[in-house]
């Protein structure tokens, strides 16, 4: 598989060229990025230098990269696994524009095991009776955001299985638990890469499911993940969703 990529020189963009290296069934064919221009050999500063055959286009740059990248996409009719976030509405409008006539991937979090645990949350949800559900989720101490967006997301997962539910972040004051309540905590502690817990209870008994990040890299092993499935695909919008649904049929 033949790959461009975009934000080639940051953080996660040296770790995915790491793992194309080890990879011989991959092949960077193009490296993209405006702060390496000069620095590095091979890559280039803007898609619009870039003019090799690929088989896809992958970002892991900034969502301000989204009209360039769709462009580039849409010239040459390449499937783009975008994975970035925060972009505008503006933005989101192009991605799906562009959808309709390319293949896109384009998740919040393209951790595998995160895909996998919430696929099993939202089935335990459906199969234990009038589950009661609390979601922990772990980081380092200087996150930001609280709770986590794929907290949320996880609670929103869980959400769709448990018809009048509704989210809650954290709890306190005096009263007891509301039916239909989906608890999201934060916990900041030290280090942590991420730690995201899902305890679903019947009443009667009660299951656990737990992730947790041991390192960055399992982002770059997703959009790769991402980029084989997408590859042949026919246009759409696709996600992690549509990975596991995949990988498992």
């Amino acid at each position: 598989m033949k790959i461009i990529l975009n934000g080639a020189a940051g953080r996660m963009g040296h770790v995915m060229r790491e793992l194309i290296a080890a990879d011989p069934a991959l092949e960077l064919v193009a490296g993209v990025d405006p702060s390496a221009a000069g620095d590095e050999p091979g890559l280039e500063r803007t898609l619009d230098e870039v003019d090799v055959a690929a088989d896809v286009l992958i970002d892991f740059s900034n969502h301000e990269a989204t009209p360039a990248l769709v462009d580039y996409a849409l010239a040459r009719n390449l499937p783009l696994v975008i994975a970035t976030t925060g972009q505008t509405e503006d933005e989101l409008g192009l991605i799906k524009a562009a959808a309709e006539r390319i293949p896109v991937f384009f998740a919040a979090n393209y951790s595998l095991g995160i895909a996998l645990l919430a696929k099993l949350a939202k089935t335990a949800a459906e199969f234990l009776p009038n589950p009661e559900v609390e979601i922990v989720e772990t980081h380092h101490d200087q996150k930001l955001d609280a709770p986590s967006g794929t907290a949320l997301t996880l609670a929103r997962v869980v959400q769709e299985a448990i018809p009048g539910s509704t989210i809650v972040l954290g709890r306190e004051g005096l009263h007891t638990r509301e039916r239909g309540e989906i608890t999201v905590h934060s916990l900041r502690l030290g280090h942590v890469t991420g730690v995201h817990e899902v305890i679903i209870s019947s009443g009667n008994e009660m299951v656990s499911l737990t992730h947790t990040a041991e390192s960055r890299a399992l982002f770059a092993e997703g959009a790769l993940a991402a980029a084989r499935f997408l590859v042949g695909k026919a246009p759409g919008l696709y996600s992690m969703e549509d990975l596991v649904e995949g990988a498992g049929a």
